[in-house]
């Protein structure tokens, strides 16, 4: 065995880096495997709190004293999990997703650059960005796949790859997948896009319809990215699998192989709901997205589209009220779905909007569980022309 758990104190330079402790975000390092180059690393790991890493003494120096170590766990694919994290408040969990958004939309970014500039991409550095998601999912889901959807147009590419991530996490875990696949399939959902580097920018960021060349350009992204991933000594069959075919439709349409019924694996059928639910309830500049209801309401109408069961198993992760939902309360006010309940019919709901009096009223919290209101139906958002509604749900802008 060549994987060694060493204390901290016993690190030297030349040795190899095969794990780092502690939250990814604790820690100045977006690499997690490296070779400590000389004392800034050494001091860069006390200074993060670190009492001990994994070292791999096969692709570096050894310890002096082998009896001060102990051997590390055989390597997995992906840390697993005992046991999920306890389940907390949207209001809990929203300031913890909210950095994991803004640190992984970053990681993405310079991963998305990197890959851009024709350097090789570690996509083994995005293991502890996935650890992240998959526990502030675990926490509460509605925290960061809402905050998720809150995307600009410069950010839109690497936000949708944290907002995938998050979903198929969420919708594998529903499934009852084991944690190694949940994870194998939330590492594909980050990586599932990075074929869009090789797309030209104006194509890429165009804010209007595309002509049918522009959009064939934009097809050629998922056999890029998987190509790219493999050049990258990608061999996670189910990474491959979700980056090539998370575009590809039941009945045969999608692309890029036109697969269709039995051809098309359960993993690709999970991407491909993921992909298209982020895709249309992201906020954009010149699109505020669909109702996150309503995208349900319609992806279910599209015959053909999805695998059904699947569909249905992830209408019933967010709920009949999905958080961010616009909804019409029996009391004539307007409010916005924050949290979910025990109960599908009994969600928590932020009131900001008298219809009667058609003018905003001071935000109030309903738990529907204790109150009598009840909701009387979906609004639209662009009926009523609420220019904050993220704002209103998220607390965050």
């Amino acid at each position: 065995m060549t994987l060694k758990k060493v204390p901290i104190e016993k690190l030297r330079p030349g040795m190899y880096v095969h794990e780092l402790g502690g939250s990814w975000m604790d820690h100045s390092f977006w690499r997690t495997r490296f070779v400590i180059s000389g004392p800034g690393d050494l001091q860069k790991m006390r200074e993060a709190g670190l009492r001990e890493v994994v070292i791999d003494t096969a692709k570096g120096l050894d310890v002096d004293d082998g009896a001060s170590t102990q051997p590390a766990a055989p390597e997995l694919v992906a840390p697993t999990h005992t046991a999920p994290a306890p389940r907390v408040s949207v209001r809990e969990e929203i300031t913890r997703a909210a950095a994991i958004t803004r640190a992984g939309e970053k990681a993405v970014r310079s991963m998305f650059a990197t890959a851009r500039m024709g350097r090789a991409v570690k996509a083994d550095s995005m293991q502890p960005l996935v650890s992240e998601i998959h526990d502030s999912v675990s926490r509460n889901p509605h925290a960061l796949v809402g905050l998720a959807r809150l995307k600009t147009k410069d950010d839109y590419t690497y936000m949708h790859s944290v907002a995938v991530c998050g979903l198929m996490t969420l919708l594998a875990r529903k499934m009852n997948l084991p944690e190694d696949i949940v994870h194998r399939l939330a590492m594909g959902g980050l990586l599932h896009d990075i074929g869009k580097m090789t797309i030209p920018d104006a194509i890429l960021n165009k804010p209007g319809k595309l002509t049918d060349e522009e959009f064939a350009v934009i097809r050629t992204h998922p056999k890029a990215g998987w190509q790219l991933l493999q050049e990258n000594e990608m061999h996670d069959e189910i990474v491959l699998d979700v980056c090539l075919h998370h575009q590809e439709k039941l009945d045969g349409s999608g692309y890029p192989d036109k697969l269709a019924g039995d051809k098309l694996s359960r993993y690709a059928r999970i991407a491909a709901v993921c992909d298209v639910y982020d895709a249309v309830t992201s906020v954009r500049p010149y699109n505020n997205g669909w109702n996150p209801g309503e995208a349900l309401r319609r992806m279910f109408s599209w015959k053909g589209h999805f695998d059904e069961a699947v569909l249905r198993a992830f209408i019933s992760c967010l709920g009949i009220y999905p958080v961010g939902s616009l909804v019409r309360m029996q009391s004539a006010r307007i409010g916005v779905i924050v949290d979910q309940g025990e109960k599908p019919l009994e969600p928590m709901v932020k009131v900001f909007y008298s219809i009667k009096s058609n003018s905003y009223i001071p935000p109030q919290m309903l738990d529907l569980s204790r109150v009598q209101d009840r909701i009387a139906g979906v609004e639209d958002p662009e009926k009523w022309h609420f220019k904050d509604l993220a704002t209103i749900w998220s607390g965050y802008h």
